[in-house]
């Protein structure tokens, strides 16, 4: 107890005395974040749209849904930036992704439904992060915009699958 309070106390330590230094997003901060959101809405959609087939719980189902509809809109809204600072949008979901799929698709029942939506409150859970910290430091206003609504959507998906997974 006593190493792991040190280690979070040290490392709570580090990222505050490192703060300053990166207290503002430069324009390939933000094209970096981008492309990070943009991979993210196309892991979120691919993991959804398997959920969509095979989940059994009806929650879990009607989620699977709304993140499909939703993280389309997401990436939607977010293309004119992409196309604006010449980034091509990924296709389909990262490496890490395509592995999880193939993990989901293993699964049927209750066993799927559990695993999905364990996956929705990490991934959203490190979104949130994310998109928490870009919406602190980027410079360009119509970007933050566009960051604080994302960042809305994904607190709120965090919290509908996080209820979810209580319940299953």
């Amino acid at each position: 107890m006593t190493t792991r309070f040190t280690a979070y106390f040290t490392a709570f330590t580090l990222a505050a005395a490192l703060t300053p230094a990166l207290a503002k997003a430069s324009p390939d901060d933000d094209k970096k974040f981008l492309a990070m959101a943009a991979q993210s809405d196309q892991n979120e959609i691919a993991l959804s749209q398997l959920a969509a087939q095979k989940a059994t719980n009806p929650a879990v189902k009607a989620f699977a849904d709304k993140m499909l509809k939703e993280h389309t809109e997401m990436t939607d809204s977010m293309k004119p930036f992409a196309e604006e600072w010449s980034l091509t949008p990924p296709s389909g979901p990262d490496t890490d992704h395509q592995e999880e799929l193939k993990k989901l698709d293993g699964l049927s029942g209750n066993d799927f439904d559990k695993q999905y939506i364990d996956d929705m409150v990490s991934d959203h859970t490190k979104a949130l992060r994310a998109f928490t910290t870009e919406a602190k430091d980027t410079k360009d206003a119509k970007f933050r915009d566009a960051v604080i609504k994302g960042k809305t959507a994904v607190a709120a998906h965090k919290n509908m699958a996080y209820d979810l997974k209580k319940k299953l």
